[in-house]
């Protein structure tokens, strides 16, 4: 039953998507607001698809998660401006939206994706009992299949942006706030999976640095609009400050969490 809910509430998330589409005549992703409903949109699809291999209803919950937390910031985006509002001179082209902007959208809710997978995995492991080794496979491959995908996207959006920021304003970079933000991403998750796939972590090791590429997404997702600064400042956003490092505290915690010795957690006993 919560799966056909989930499906279907995916679809008609999806047929709002397309309808906003058709109204604008742009790709899905145009300001802040649409950008926090298409990262539900892109999450919930992955886990969807997952789902078919985690047979276990763990990603239709993380999918519902993601997708109910995306729309209440875009509720609260929505309140402070003019969801359809028309767009900058800047942003006004159909094709580096649709390439640039989707791409890093996509590697945003990747990296979200893998860190609420990393939340679960501390949380199952340090409060429940019976975390059997069967169930912690089922939540680390996914990891695995996020992280990859984040930094494909990742890659390919921030070198997207490159080209557009030297068609825009005549240099391929220039260490705005905005791009060193892409790149932090990046960087984070070639590092989580070099430090994974060298053995000098294990599964706990990588779900509790996912947990940080939480931190590392939002800063560079929110955080930079919050300078003012740069070319990129037309996004300038401040209420949300409060928010951003109240999130960023709780992530941390978790991580603190899942950093306790293997003797303090009850699904490993």
């Amino acid at each position: 039953l919560g799966s056909v809910l989930f499906n279907l509430i995916f679809f008609s998330h999806t047929i709002s998507l397309g309808i906003r589409m058709w109204i604008q005549n742009r790709p899905p992703v145009t300001n802040l607001y649409s950008s926090a409903i298409f990262i539900g949109w892109v999450a919930s699809l992955l886990c969807i698809m997952l789902h078919r291999r985690v047979s276990n209803g763990v990603m239709i919950v993380l999918g519902a998660f993601i997708g109910f937390i995306t729309l209440i910031i875009a509720h609260h985006l929505a309140i402070q401006s003019d969801t359809l509002e028309m767009m900058q001179a800047v942003l006004d082209s159909n094709f580096w939206l649709s390439t640039h902007v989707i791409t890093i959208c996509m590697a945003y809710a990747m990296a979200y994706l893998a860190g609420a997978l990393g939340i679960y995995y501390i949380f199952r492991g340090v409060f429940f009992t019976k975390f059997t080794v069967k169930q912690q496979q089922s939540i680390v491959r996914p990891v695995f299949i996020a992280l990859a995908l984040a930094l494909l996207l990742g890659f390919i959006g921030t070198v997207l942006g490159g080209i557009w920021a030297d068609q825009s304003w005549g240099r391929f970079w220039g260490w705005d706030p905005k791009e060193n933000g892409a790149l932090m991403l990046v960087l984070w998750v070639v590092i989580v999976l070099h430090c994974r796939l060298a053995g000098l972590i294990k599964d706990r090791g990588i779900m509790v640095l996912s947990v940080f590429g939480n931190v590392v997404t939002s800063f560079s997702y929110f955080g930079v609009n919050m300078l003012g600064v740069g070319l990129h400042s037309y996004g300038f956003m401040e209420s949300a400050f409060f928010w951003l490092v109240l999130y960023s505290f709780t992530q941390l915690l978790i991580m603190w969490i899942g950093l306790l010795p293997i003797s303090y957690w009850k699904g490993f006993k």
